[in-house]
Formats: C-alpha cells, structure tokens, sequence
C-alpha cells in the first residue's frame, strides 16, 4: 500500500482531519458538549459526570488537548480544562466550509 505524503494538502485540510479525529470517539463529544455547557471543568468533575474510569477520561482528554481542541491549566494538584476558543471557531469554520457545498453533489445512484 502507498504512503500518503501528508505534506501535499494543505494546511486547513490537514488541520480538520487532525481536529475530526480527535471528535471520533462518542466520549470526546460529551466531554466536548460538558465542558461548552459549563465553560470548564476538572477532570475529577468530568469523571463524575461519565460512565468512564479517571484513566479513560485523561486519556480523552488528552486526545482533545493534543489536537488543540481545549485547553488545561494547572491549579495545584488538579488541572481545569476548556474550550480552546480559537481553535474551536476554526474548527467550525472548516467544517462549515466542507459541508457548505453539498448542493453541489451531483445524484449518483
């Protein structure tokens, strides 16, 4: 099988696989969905509100922090995560911008 050479798409296409897969998993759009609701919330927080192990719940969220989705700021022991606004209006542009020309697909079966 071939190698896709990343480096070939640009920037902005890269960018939205990089976020979707970061939304690929049902747990990362509730943590998602939590942390717009309440603006921010500890990991303790998150796990109380999940059917998910501490373990699991960090592992999401690092997900989603590696991706550039949120945020975590360290307060003492306890780290307090949000919404990355930015990236997160980006991010809604982008997927606006793929999904907006859907009238442009023509009939195929």
């Amino acid at each position: 099988m071939a190698t896709t050479k990343i480096e070939s798409y640009a920037a902005s296409t890269i960018q939205l696989a990089r976020w979707s897969k970061a939304l690929s998993h049902p747990a990362r759009i509730s943590i998602l969905q939590i942390l717009q609701e309440r603006q921010a919330c500890i990991c303790g927080d998150l796990v109380d509100m999940l059917p998910l192990s501490q373990a699991t719940v960090s592992q999401h969220l690092k997900e989603l922090k590696n991706a550039g989705l949120i945020k975590g700021d360290i307060d003492g022991p306890r780290i307090c995560y949000c919404i990355d606004k930015e990236n997160w209006e980006e991010a809604g542009k982008l997927v606006a911008q793929l999904f907006s020309n859907s009238g442009d697909i023509p009939r195929c079966c």
